[in-house]
C-alpha cells in the first residue's frame, strides 16, 4: 500500500500531488517533520516502532510559538499549548502528538518496525518486520541514533560511536524535596568525573506555582564504563540501548546515592535522592554521529538519525526543528522529489557536522579523565 491509504501500484514517472511522505520515527524529530511535511501539503504516513510506553527523556528549551511555527495554526487552535522555556521531554512529545492526532493529513502506525529501505527513479518505499511494503514518493528517516534509514544513506558510516560516558537522568518533584530556595536558572556542577546540569521545570500541568514545580538533572558519569559494557548497553564502539531502572543494580543505586551526597548541594541532591528511593533513574550512553550524507535519492534523514551530538551542546532539538523547517521548504521549492532532498542535504549538511563537532572536545576531555 501507498502512503496515502491508496493500494499499491507500479510507480508512476511524476510524484503524486500533492505528494506523499514515509516519516520513520515518531519521536521528537519525526514528529516535528510529519507537521512541517503536512504544512507543505504532503501526505505524511508516521511509522513507529514503539507503543509509547517506556520512553526516555530529560528537558528541553522550547522556543516561543513552536507549535503556531511548525503547523501554522494560531495560538487559540493549536490543540495543546505549549509554553516556551525549559520544558520535560514528555511535555514536548504530549504537545507534538496532540497536533498530529489533529491533522487530516498525518496518519500515525504504531508498533512499525521498518526492517529496510529501498527505492528507484519515482519512489522510495519500507520493508517493514510484519513484511509490509510500503511506498511513497519520499522516505525520511527520523528514527534515532540507531537509525534503519541512515544504513540505506551511508552504508560505510552507519553507526553512532559510544562518546566514553553516561547520562543518569531523573525529574522529582518540589513536594517531595521541600526545597527551601528554588532555583531560577539551569545549574552546572561537579568535579572531574562528574558533571550535573540541573534545571527548574514546570508542574505537571505546567504551572509554575510555589509547591507544584518539580527538578530535573542530568548527571554526566565517566567512571561506569565498566556497567554499561556488563549490561550490554555498550557493545564495542556501539551504544545498543539506555540502563532502564530495572537494569541498574542496586548497588549501583546505592553509590549514586553515596556520591550525591558528597558531590553536589541541595536542592540538587535532594532530587537525586528522591529519584533513586523511587527507582526513577534512567542511564544514557551518549553517542555520537558526525554525518557524511544526508539524503540519496528519494531517502534522507533528520533528527538524531542525521547528526547525533552530546547533550552538552545544548542543541540537539534546535537543529531538529530546523531539519524540519529546511525539509519542508525543499519540498515547497521543488516538490516531493529527489532534487527536494538534494536541496536539504545542502542546507543542513555543513550546520550539522558542526553541531556534533563542536561538543566533541567536551566528550574526548570527559571521557579521558576515567581512561
Amino acid at each position: 500500500m501507498r502512503a496515502d491509504g491508496r493500494p499499491l501500484t507500479e510507480p508512476t514517472d511524476h510524484p503524486s500531488s500533492p505528494g506523499t511522505a514515509l516519516v520513520v520515527g515518531a519521536s521528537l524529530a519525526g514528529l516535528m517533520t510529519a507537521l512541517t511535511l503536512s504544512r507543505a501539503g504532503v501526505h505524511v504516513t508516521l511509522l513507529e516502532r514503539s507503543d509509547d510506553t517506556g520512553r526516555t527523556g530529560a528537558a528541553l528549551q522550547v522556543p516561543d510559538g513552536l507549535l503556531e511555527r511548525i503547523t501554522g495554526l494560531p495560538a487559540s487552535q493549536v490543540p495543546q499549548p505549549l509554553a516556551p522555556g525549559i520544558q520535560t521531554w514528555f511535555a514536548v512529545h504530549d504537545a507534538l502528538r496532540a497536533a498530529i492526532e489533529t491533522n487530516p493529513i498525518i496518519e500515525l502506525h504504531q508498533n512499525t518496525t521498518v526492517r529496510k529501505v529501498g527505492q528507484d527513479g519515482q519512489s522510495a518505499w519500507v520493508l517493514t518486520s510484519d513484511k509490509q511494503r510500503i511506498t511513497a514518493d519520499l522516505v525520511i528517516g527520523a528514527d534515532g541514533h540507531r537509525s534503519t534509514v541512515r544504513r540505506h544513506i551511508a552504508p560505510d558510516h552507519p553507526d553512532a560511536t559510544f562518546a566514553g560516558y553516561v547520562i543518569w537522568i531523573g525529574i522529582a518533584d518540589e513536594s517531595a524535596i521541600g526545597a527551601r530556595r528554588w532555583p531560577r536558572d539551569v545549574a552546572f556542577l561537579g568535579d572531574n568525573d562528574h558533571t550535573l546540569l540541573g534545571y527548574p521545570l514546570p508542574g505537571a500541568e505546567g504551572s509554575r506555582e510555589p509547591g507544584s514545580r518539580r527538578l530535573g538533572w542530568a548527571w554526566y558519569d565517566s567512571s561506569r564504563n565498566g556497567l554499561l559494557r556488563s549490561t550490554g548497553s555498550v557493545s564495542g564502539s556501539v551504544v545498543r540501548h539506555s540502563l532502564m531502572p530495572a537494569g541498574i543494580p542496586s548497588g549501583t543505586f546505592r553509590e549514586l546515592a553515596a556520591q550525591a551526597r558528597e558531590l553536589f548541594p541541595s536542592p540538587w541532591k535532594d532530587a537525586i535522592l528522591d529519584s533513586i528511593e523511587r527507582r526513577a533513574v534512567i542511564g544514557t550512553p551518549i553517542a555520537e554521529y558526525v554525518p557524511v550524507r544526508l539524503a540519496t535519492g528519494r531517502v534522507a534523514i533528520v533528527g538524531d538519525a542525521a547528526h547525533v551530538p552530546t547533550p552538552m551542546t545544548g542543541s540537539g532539538f534546535a537543529e531538529s526543528l530546523h531539519d524540519a523547517e529546511a525539509i519542508a521548504d525543499a519540498i515547497t521549492d521543488f516538490g516531493t522529489t529527489s532534487t527536494a532532498l538534494h536541496s536539504y542535504e545542502n542546507a543542513r549538511l555543513r550546520s550539522a557536522r558542526n553541531l556534533v563537532q563542536s561538543g566533541q572536545g567536551f566528550s574526548r576531555s570527559f571521557a579521558r579523565r576515567a581512561a
